[in-house]
């Protein structure tokens, strides 16, 4: 009886020790799998390292996505080096240096010197003798010419080259027949004297064959066709609107506003002109025994009215600008403007 007893007590003794035991010898290989670096992906199944699951074992990667990462990464930096190479852009700079280039356009040029003349290389004008001042040029020159010749001499301004159909009844000059320039040609029936003008190309000129010598000085600027105070160009008259002027021929070169224009034209027309500058507008009752122009009867100016040639080159202030007829029939006028104060 007594034995039988105490095998039954050693027999709970050795299985609860057993029981006791398992749990332990569990968590101690666990902590020592831990410990040695060796993967737990049963426990730690979830878990994020980096751009993979801690499960997961890393992909090496393909020779080709090395070499693309490479090429990429190489490129990247080169880029880096050339945006620190080119400066940038500074639009205020840029700004100025534009308004510096065109102002250096504007900054007065003189030459001086003598020529003989050539034979005119226009057609038309083969039996003509040419002394040329300016060569033609895409800028429009402005400026002074002191001048005196052997013979009585012609002045002469070019305009253009004209668009197609521009050329009509004004007259043209042309090396080819095909490139064609308004011709403005001034006589002032005199060997000597002082011309203001404006103009693609400036030439002094006889009808005669024989050559001439000329001794000049001319004092101009050069301004883009784009500049706001350069206008050239070929116009064909309308039907004047001012009121009383049904009956007559208007080409408007600048129209009316409050500011006065200045400047200077060279042109030259189908026919003879008048050369018209308004002023104003003006009260009526300020303009008693005054020439005025109305285009409606309402608004009033005072109109200055002066006869000239089929050409001419003038000094002009007002604040309208135009050519004119009293005829019926349209002409055409080509021609060269530059302001002295520009439109705003």
């Amino acid at each position: 009886m007594t034995k039988t007893i105490f095998l039954a007590i050693f027999t709970i003794t050795v299985l609860l020790t057993g029981t006791i035991a398992g749990p332990i010898g569990l968590i101690q290989s666990v902590d020592a799998l831990k410990s040695k670096g060796t993967s737990t992906g049963k426990i730690n199944s979830n878990k994020v390292c980096g751009d993979r699951l801690c499960s997961e074992t890393p992909q090496e990667k393909s020779p080709e996505i090395k070499k693309k990462e490479q090429v990429k990464s190489e490129k990247k930096a080169e880029a880096a080096e050339k945006a620190k190479e080119v400066p940038k852009k500074d639009k205020k700079s840029e700004t100025m240096d534009a308004a510096k280039s065109e102002s250096s356009l504007k900054v007065p040029k003189t030459i001086t010197g003598v020529i003989t003349s050539v034979q005119d290389p226009g057609v038309g004008h083969e039996n003509h003798q040419l002394a040329i001042i300016l060569p033609l040029n895409d800028k429009t020159y402005r400026g002074y010419l002191t001048y005196t010749a052997s013979e009585n001499i012609q002045l002469v301004a070019l305009h253009g080259p004209l668009k197609a159909g521009m050329a009509k009844d004004q007259a043209i000059w042309s090396m080819d027949g095909k490139t064609k320039f308004g011709l403005t040609f001034v006589d002032k029936e005199n060997s000597a004297g002082v011309w203001q003008f404006s103009g693609n190309a400036v030439a002094i000129h006889t009808k005669n064959s024989d050559p001439f010598t000329v001794s000049y000085s001319v004092t101009y600027t050069e301004h883009s066709t784009d500049s706001e105070k350069v206008y050239t160009g070929t116009v064909t008259s309308v039907q004047d609107f001012g009121v009383g002027h049904e009956n007559h021929q208007l080409a408007l070169i600048l129209p009316s506003r409050d500011k006065a224009y200045s400047g200077h034209l060279t042109y030259d027309a189908s026919e003879p002109v008048q050369i018209v500058t308004l002023i104003g507008p003006v009260a009526k009752n300020d303009l008693r025994g005054i020439p005025t122009w109305t285009p409606d009867g309402k608004t009033f100016y005072a109109l200055v009215l002066v006869p000239s040639k089929a050409s001419n080159s003038i000094q002009f202030s007002g604040n309208a600008l135009a050519l004119h007829t009293m005829n019926t029939e349209p002409f055409t006028v080509s021609y060269s403007l530059v302001l002295t104060n520009p439109i705003k």
